[in-house]
């Protein structure tokens, strides 16, 4: 909320500066969409076009699918996102490290950060978790309001 505050005021400050107007904007929409929501990673269609591996990813979307859970070694949540791009992604969100969405349902909207790994179906999705040990970029997701990490 502070970050969007300091946001404004700079606009505001910008546009009631007196001297020569541009019709170029100070800050782009794609920069002002990335700072509202968070985003500090690439989207998801970017990577699966980089058949990228290993790279955090910042995004959102709608569950079409719970997975049965995956109980084998760390267990994980699974369950198949769509993005708006119609892009699927595999969630694997370690329950060990991180709580249970318990309350997750097909047709709910999330919004998440991790790692991505590339698929042909679309990509996997998972480290959305913190780091005990504090060596790798925390990942989250956020479902009804409620930070899953």
């Amino acid at each position: 909320m502070n970050r969007f505050i300091v946001l404004i005021c700079v606009l505001l400050f910008a546009a009631c500066s007196p001297g020569e107007t541009s019709s170029t904007p100070l800050i782009s929409q794609d920069a002002i969409s990335q700072y509202e929501t968070g985003q500090q990673y690439p989207s998801p269609e970017t990577l699966f076009a980089q058949k990228a591996d290993d790279a955090m990813v910042d995004g959102a979307g709608t569950i079409i699918k719970l997975l049965p859970d995956d109980n084998h070694g760390s267990r994980h949540q699974k369950f198949i996102l769509k993005l708006s791009s119609g892009q699927t992604l595999l969630f694997a969100h370690n329950i060990d490290l991180a709580p249970r969405i318990s309350t997750l349902k097909k047709g709910d909207k999330i919004t998440f950060r991790g790692e991505y790994g590339y698929n042909p179906k679309g990509g996997l999705v998972h480290w959305t978790h913190h780091d005990p040990q504090g060596l790798h970029a925390a990942g989250w997701i956020i479902h009804n309001g409620i930070k899953y990490q």
